[in-house]
């Protein structure tokens, strides 16, 4: 999980524009697709749907005032039962 919200909306603008760019533009090449992928799944750190429950946690734990934290800290996803072991 980011530091601070504006590190997760950069990281999820530069990741989601990554996927948006490659499906707009598999139409007219492979390789741009290709190159673009790579850079979306590392500003997401992974999946899209880690980045969004991230999101979610962070505005929760903000909305409360505390310091957010995670099932998604160490870059996956994970359920509670699997991370307490």
């Amino acid at each position: 999980m980011s530091k601070s919200l504006a590190a997760h909306l950069a990281r999820g603008a530069i990741g989601l524009g990554a996927l948006a760019a490659a499906a707009f533009l598999a139409r007219a090449s492979l390789w741009a697709p290709v190159a673009l992928l790579p850079v979306a799944l590392v500003a997401l750190r992974g999946c899209p749907m880690c980045w969004t429950v991230g999101l979610i946690q962070m505005i929760a734990a903000r909305a409360r005032g505390e310091r957010p934290r995670g099932l998604c800290d160490d870059g996956g996803c994970a359920t509670a039962s699997r991370r307490r072991r």
